[in-house]
């Protein structure tokens, strides 16, 4: 049996010793790149690791990420010319390891700049920190998507209760009628908008809007639209006027607003005379029920928005005593229950002959029976309108 020298003993404790040591360097940088969340300082703390054990001039990665490589610095100095290293040859000088992301890629590459070459120990670190960095920076890059979505809830959070206040908060009360609405959007904001401005001579300035799509690009010309009409409901034009500037306007926003067009129902009611103007622009359908016969206000032009000087045509009736008006937008009938659309017609069947205050709550009652607990696809709003029965008539 052959023992081992002294010198080969005292050597290959010396090799273990580097070895150990090795490991409980590599143990520290884990420790150190995990000690913080923020991506930038994880960054950092990586490049000097690397730079500082294994004694190269400079450290730096090379991120197939653009937004990561924006993230990203040299640790020390290379040469002026040093290369744009792309890990695809050899380039001498440099060594590298892969940092492993998700679904087997490759997230980035740790490089260093040292004109001696790492020795297999020295390799083995730095694949061991490669290894460490990309779990530190997934965990950086989470924690940053999880801030990032909270301020965005805050942001959703504001924009709905900025929408909410938009709306009407209390209705204009006429002395024989009962006026009333109901809106809920789809997402957090939505592109529905309901209003009813009281005029100076008396009348009153209705509108039900829905804008093409859904969330928070729609809720945006939502307001804009609000502004429009609001400054328009008061200058005493005739209603066909008014559609027309309000669809010029819209026009005029430029094509990412033309894409988001606004379909629309404006109705003006004379409480005094009983006497009710309307105007749709490419909207559903109005239902009408009054003095026994039922109609529907169907469009008399396109959406606002989609054609330039279109013109729009005013449709005008006296709404009786218990006489009733729906205005409403698509998200009511098109509610469905698996390959069954509500449709209109029922919707319609839900106003019966007698005026009813509690129509819109009944409307939605019947709509989430249909859908069965779907969840709501669209937004919806609906204004209903309907002049009181006297006492003896009632």
């Amino acid at each position: 049996m052959t023992v081992p020298s002294a010198s080969r003993q005292r050597d290959e404790t010396i090799d273990l010793q580097q070895k150990l040591a090795r490991v409980q360097s590599l143990l520290e940088a884990a420790r150190r790149v995990h000690s913080t969340i923020r991506l930038d300082d994880v960054l950092a703390e990586v490049l000097e690791i690397a730079a500082k054990e294994l004694e190269a001039g400079a450290a730096f990665f090379v991120c197939a990420s653009p937004q990561l490589q924006a993230r990203t610095s040299i640790y020390g100095e290379v040469p002026g010319d040093w290369p744009r290293w792309t890990g695809t040859e050899d380039v001498p000088g440099y060594a590298s390891a892969a940092l492993p992301g998700e679904n087997d890629e490759t997230l980035a590459h740790l490089v260093v700049y040292r004109l001696e070459p790492l020795s297999l120990e020295e390799a083995d670190f730095l694949e061991g920190l490669a290894l460490q960095s990309a779990l530190a920076i997934g965990n950086a890059q989470h924690h940053e998507r999880t801030i990032e979505w909270e301020r965005v809830k805050r942001d959703l959070e504001a924009a709905r209760a900025i929408q909410h206040s938009l709306l009407p908060q209390s209705l204009p009360d006429i002395p024989g009628y009962h006026l009333s609405f109901r809106s809920t959007a789809c997402y957090e904001v939505g592109g529905d908008y309901v209003d009813a401005v009281p005029l100076p001579d008396g009348q009153l300035m209705i509108v039900v809007a829905d804008v093409a799509g859904k969330g928070y690009a729609s809720a945006l010309i939502s307001t804009t639209f609000r502004s429009s009409f609001r400054a328009i409901a008061g200058a005493g034009l005739p209603l066909d006027q008014m559609a027309a500037r309000l669809n010029t306007l819209h026009w005029q926003e430029g094509h990412e607003a033309r894409r988001r067009y606004v379909t629309a129902i404006l109705m003006r009611l004379d409480p005094a005379a009983h006497r009710i103007e309307a105007a749709n622009c490419g909207h559903n359908p109005a239902f009408v029920v009054s003095g026994g016969e039922r109609r529907r206000i169907g469009a008399s032009g396109p959406p606002l928005g989609v054609l330039p000087g279109r013109a729009y045509r005013i449709e005008r009736f006296t709404i009786e005593e218990g006489g009733q008006v729906l205005l409403y937008t698509d998200g009511l009938t098109e509610v469905f229950n698996e390959d069954d659309e509500f449709g209109e017609d029922r919707l319609m069947a839900l106003i019966t002959d007698s005026p009813s205050p509690d129509l819109l709550d009944r409307v939605w009652q019947t709509l989430a029976r249909f859908a069965k607990g779907a969840r709501q696809t669209d937004d919806m709003t609906a204004l209903y309108l309907c002049r009181q029965l006297k006492p003896e008539s009632a």
